[in-house]
């Protein structure tokens, strides 16, 4: 009898171990979630099929409060798939399936805009520091060798209703470095600060750069880094327009914000700055506060991420897709996932990546 119990016992939990229906469980499946999901994956483009059976996802990776997670490999990510005869999602192995990560070099390039408030203030007492703490940036940012999927170009503004171009858009961190050397005290005429104006006016010329990149195979993102150590003075512009300037650019183009000394208004920097604001108590900080603005774009760069693998199904018009992500690190295992339908009508071999 003792033994009888025992198999029947067994048996019951081996059922509860490998049986797929669970009402309790989402996406009306086994798939089961983590404890803890606080990977937030933004698809941007996809699912793609691909005949014979590619499929592509681009997205973008950020942890629960907004930040960037960058530089995931292919051993982060896991598939799941669905088809017509599984009651459950499927993880599927690197041996049914191939799968790449493509290097941002191959499909990805990403442009930094550096935005410099050149207004009075800026020019009669904070002008070395602030040329100093822009120099470490751009070599924060550039990379050691020429790569032109890393760009970066170098703006500014003061009173005027203009925003200036100091350095075009280039992949030469030399020729940046030597933009920022070259300010001077004589370069603007127009003590005032017109800091919505510059506002406004980055967010276009941000949208402009994006749309030029996004082209043929092409897939880009922008970021604006926007420096100043006060607040509007210019009157030209309403600070609704300025918000909304920010608020209305697409998601793929990411703004932060410096804003050094006393009069600056942080929780407005905060609002313009959507994806980071860090402000600097004096001039002895502002290098560090760009070194550490620099990290953050950076880690914003290498949060998007075209995967791509060759599915092993064949057939069906809505199969399940699930793609999980995971980071482990200083702040503990972190997960997240997406999760999708397919088209698989005729799917075949020799699929290629």
């Amino acid at each position: 009898m003792k033994q009888k119990t025992f198999l029947l016992s067994l048996i019951s939990i081996l059922i509860l171990s490998f049986g797929c229906k669970d009402d309790d469980l989402p996406f009306n499946d086994c798939f089961r979630e983590p404890d803890s999901n606080n990977l937030n994956i933004t698809v941007l483009e996809g699912p793609d099929v691909t005949l014979p059976s590619k499929i592509s996802l681009f997205f973008k990776i950020t942890d629960d409060n907004g930040n960037p997670i960058g530089f995931l490999e292919e051993d982060n990510f896991i598939i799941y798939e669905k088809g017509m005869n599984d009651e459950c999602h499927r993880q599927i192995s690197q041996s049914e399936a191939k799968r790449r990560i493509s290097g941002k070099e191959q499909v990805f390039n990403h442009t930094t805009m550096l935005v410099l408030d050149l207004s009075g203030s800026v020019l009669q007492d904070n002008l070395e520091p602030l040329k100093n703490a822009a120099t470490e940036f751009i070599a924060s940012i550039m990379p050691d060798t020429l790569d032109e999927s890393t760009k970066m170009g170098i703006w500014w503004f003061d009173g005027e209703d203009v925003l200036h171009q100091l350095v075009p858009v280039t992949a030469s961190r030399s020729t940046l470095t030597l933009g920022v050397l070259s300010i001077d005290q004589n370069i603007s005429n127009d003590a005032s600060t017109d800091l919505y104006g510059a506002i406004i006016k980055s967010a276009a010329e941000a949208a402009v750069i994006l749309a030029d990149n996004q082209v043929g195979d092409k897939i880009a993102a922008a970021s604006v880094v926007i420096f100043t150590d006060g607040t509007d003075r210019a009157g030209r512009y309403a600070k609704s327009a300025a918000v909304e300037a920010v608020n209305n650019a697409p998601l793929d183009i990411t703004f932060f914000t410096i804003g050094l000394g006393s009069e600056i208004d942080g929780s407005e920097l905060a609002t313009f700055g959507r994806n980071g604001y860090v402000p600097a108590s004096d001039v002895s900080t502002l290098t560090q506060i760009f070194n550490s603005v620099a990290t953050l774009v950076s880690s914003e760069a290498n949060s998007y991420y075209l995967f791509e693998y060759c599915s092993p199904l064949r057939s069906g018009t809505e199969n399940g897709l699930i793609i999980e992500a995971f980071s482990t690190g200083t702040n503990g295992n972190r997960f997240g996932n997406f999760k999708t339908t397919f088209d698989a009508t005729g799917f075949g071999g020799g699929c290629e990546l």
